[in-house]
């Protein structure tokens, strides 16, 4: 039977969530402050304010999931958008029984020693990590006190088709693809997990499907870690292209720009995922949802759709 599912956010993963849902023959809307058409044939759009948690509620009234996949684009923005956005969203859940399906980021675990697995404490100690691991904590707490269904997927950085220029591959590969060389944060030759997309939103809706999912962290299928250089220089030879040189930004020089860049600024308590492995442990999740990641070539390709 055909179900409706409320999508939020119409970045990456939520395009992909509501392209996903509506091949299966699922009735989908996606939010949006402008409720601008995302090119999802077959889904409806609604402007909506979605930290207004009247309105959204009234949206979601009667949807099977209420799928969180927002993402304040201006990371200078988090502190102030999302913590009425995130209040809204887990209300709109209580209200309505949607399973409360949330994408999130690695950020809640902060600095590891050794792979990412969703066993080890969410211990960031800086402003975005805490913010994100306070969001889950406080669904989870709703969870187990039987107002809400919800689950979370943490992905590490995107790659795939649309991720646009706020992703780290994608942020330098239009100068690459012309040749020039690429400046990227911290050390370039480090093991790195990326994520495509489309294996987070095929995570997402699996993970919101299963009941037996619900109540935890799912660490979202990913491709074996690639150094940063070598994650470029294979988006680059899927469209045929020279490798070109790759130089990493020290701490220093991130500190630098960031005097006047306000997105590097945002960066430099970040900056522990680019000076040392940043890997995901992602059994649990292939084993319990029995999904496998796209295979390494093929997001190469899926990278390259969009970019000039």
């Amino acid at each position: 039977m055909s179900q409706h599912h409320l999508v939020v956010g119409a970045g990456p993963v939520g395009r992909h969530v509501a392209a996903l849902l509506v091949g299966r023959g699922d009735r989908v809307t996606v939010a949006t402050r402008s409720g601008r058409d995302t090119g999802v044939g077959g889904a409806a759009h609604l402007a909506l304010d979605a930290s207004d948690a009247d309105a959204l509620t009234r949206a979601a009234e009667g949807a099977a999931v209420l799928h969180n996949c927002a993402n304040p684009g201006d990371y200078t923005q988090w502190a102030a958008a999302w913590p009425p956005l995130a209040a809204a969203l887990l209300t709109a859940a209580e209200r309505t029984g949607a399973v409360y399906a949330i994408t999130g980021n690695l950020y809640p675990y902060g600095p590891v020693d050794g792979p990412m697995h969703e066993g080890l404490p969410d211990a960031a100690t800086d402003a975005k990590g805490v913010l994100r691991a306070r969001m889950w904590q406080d669904a989870l707490d709703a969870h187990r006190a039987g107002r809400v269904r919800a689950v979370e997927v943490r992905a590490s950085d995107y790659m795939g088709s649309g991720t646009g220029q706020n992703a780290h591959v994608t942020r330098v590969l239009p100068a690459a693809l012309r040749g020039k060389g690429a400046r990227m944060i911290g050390r370039t030759d480090l093991p790195h997990t990326f994520t495509d997309v489309l294996d987070v939103a095929r995570t997402l809706v699996a993970a919101a499907d299963d009941p037996s999912a619900h109540g935890r962290t799912w660490n979202v299928p990913s491709n074996p870690p690639v150094s940063q250089a070598q994650a470029l220089t294979d988006v680059l030879a899927a469209a045929d292209r020279p490798p070109v040189r790759v130089h990493g930004l020290s701490g220093a020089a991130v500190g630098t720009l960031g005097l006047v860049s306000p997105m590097l600024r945002e960066m430099v308590p970040l900056q522990y995922q680019w000076t040392a492995p940043y890997v995901l442990d992602d059994a649990a999740a292939r084993a319990h949802l029995r999904l496998e990641p796209t295979p390494w070539d093929e997001v190469c390709r899926r990278t390259l759709v969009g970019i000039a």
